[in-house]
């Protein structure tokens, strides 16, 4: 302390305030009209989320970089689907319930559009665009001939109400709404019939409640405590709609340029012979046109100027750039993914690229994708098809491991012999290697067992592999074919 706040501190007993040490936290001048909330996400959901949904759908729906992003997401995201691999070891078992699985796959779509897989799709676009999706359970009758009596509903984030709130007896209420209980726990979901902006007016503006445990609410938590979820696009909204509208006003910048207009000017208004019988427009304007070998004489007096629109200059390529590197970045996902564009991309690029967009999809499939739909179904799924008799009753029949799509290879060549090399050093088992790639290590290993018994029984023979004698005694000839012996050369090997 100076000399002036100890003698403060002896009259008043005040010790001076500290000063903020943290920059972000100092009300220099630079930064005095910076002000930070402190509203939770909940409330930002609830007093803007509706307009922010609409806003991320118009634009995925419009944009061409947004539409691209939201397919390259899901493509990524999802692929061909993320696919069960029980983990009964009974191989019969397992091997009916595999197949009751892909039977009922084919059935699950409770709109008959789409299989399984074909709605993790549509859940992970809804969670690009929306930020959230639903989908409810709809148990059907045994008549129903389905091979597992369940179908699944797809519901979208709108027809759940953020603006359905209140305060219900013995400690529940509904928040944007989503029942809870007196523990904080989800007891009921309030949907509207129909969708808010549908055609159907039967029941418009009615709500239904459904209990929680035939509903999944599928959605990506960013932060504690949140209910409702976040377009994955919501922070890319605001620079893609500028920038979709800066290349609008280009684009017609260019059509007025490319139209190679011409105006005719004269000092006064009087009639000028030949104008008669011209076309004129809205106005009354006469337009005059120009063909190929034309050599228009004009009255004294008039003059003809053509137009001549400013060019946009060397700044709207690296503008361009620069601003869809920002919105990429707000999306998690490549540029190159995004535009297309490869001009400016080499192999280490792309490489690094597409390991950090692998990281972040590989987050989301797991934490929730698998968590939050795959697992539910699943055991759903299980319980349903012991209850009608497909399956037979055991606990252990929910054992799963859900198998994501496989990446492609970057390098084929390099990352195939580095995956080979680490099965021989014992660091990596062959069947992460084969699942990493989609596929399930015990149907493969079955796959590759009928193979050789059908190609013993056909006497066929294929070269697939070598012996490790053999191999090794290849190598020395080619060695000694590339170095010769340095007494046959004359000289040193070396």
């Amino acid at each position: 302390m100076n000399l002036f706040q100890r003698l403060r501190y002896a009259l008043t007993g005040d010790l001076p305030l500290p000063r903020a040490q943290l920059e972000a936290a100092r009300a220099a001048r630079r930064l005095a009209s910076w002000r930070g909330g402190n509203e939770s996400l909940n409330s930002l959901i609830l007093q803007g989320g509706g307009l922010l949904r609409s806003r991320a759908r118009e634009l995925a729906r419009s944009n061409p970089y947004a539409s691209n992003a939201a397919s390259s997401f899901t493509a990524h995201a999802v692929g061909a689907g993320i696919k069960p691999s029980s983990l009964v070891e009974d191989a019969g078992l397992k091997d009916q319930l595999q197949r009751l699985w892909l039977d009922w796959t084919d059935e699950a779509d409770a709109d008959g559009v789409t299989d399984f897989y074909g709605l993790q799709a549509m859940v992970a676009r809804a969670l690009f665009e929306a930020g959230e999706c639903f989908i409810r359970f709809r148990v059907r009758r045994v008549e129903d001939g389905l091979s597992v009596p369940l179908q699944l509903q797809l519901l979208p984030a709108e027809q759940l109400p953020l603006e359905k709130s209140a305060t219900l007896p013995y400690g529940r209420e509904v928040l944007m709404g989503i029942e809870f209980d007196a523990r904080g726990q989800r007891r009921a979901y309030h949907f509207l019939k129909n969708h808010p902006g549908d055609i159907r007016q039967l029941g418009r503006g009615e709500t239904v409640r459904i209990p929680a445990s035939e509903i999944i609410h599928i959605f990506q938590p960013l932060q504690e405590g949140q209910i409702r979820g976040l377009p994955w696009i919501a922070p890319a909204l605001p620079k893609l709609w500028l920038l979709d509208q800066y290349d609008d006003a280009e684009l017609d910048r260019k059509k007025v340029a490319a139209m190679f207009a011409a105006f005719i000017t004269r000092p006064q208004a009087e009639d000028v012979m030949g104008e008669d019988d011209a076309p004129r427009d809205d106005d009354g304007a006469a337009l005059l046109g120009l063909q190929p070998g034309t050599m228009q004489l004009l009255l004294p007096g008039e003059d003809i100027k053509f137009s001549d629109p400013a060019d946009v200059g060397g700044s709207y390529e690296a503008f361009q750039y620069r601003t869809l590197l920002a919105c990429c970045s707000a999306m998690g996902v490549p540029y190159t993914n995004v535009t297309g564009d490869l001009r400016q991309a080499n192999y280490s690029s792309l490489r690094e690229g597409k390991l950090e967009f692998r990281r972040r999809m590989e987050q989301f499939q797991h934490n929730t994708l698998i968590f939050q739909l795959c697992r539910p179904v699943w055991n759903r799924w299980v319980r349903e098809a012991a209850l009608s008799g497909a399956i037979p009753n055991h606990y252990q029949l929910k054992q799963v491991k859900w198998i994501p799509p496989k990446w492609d290879w970057v390098d084929p060549l390099k990352d195939r012999k580095a995956e080979i090399e680490a099965i021989k050093a014992g660091l990596k088992s062959r069947s992460d290697v084969i699942e990493s790639e989609g596929y399930d290590a015990e149907e493969v290993d079955r796959r590759i067992a009928a193979d050789q018994q059908r190609e013993r029984e056909l006497g066929l023979s294929f070269e697939t592999t070598q012996s490790a004698p053999a191999a090794e005694q290849r190598e020395d000839i080619d060695e000694e074919i590339l170095v010769p012996d340095a007494r046959e050369s004359g000289g040193s090997a070396a």
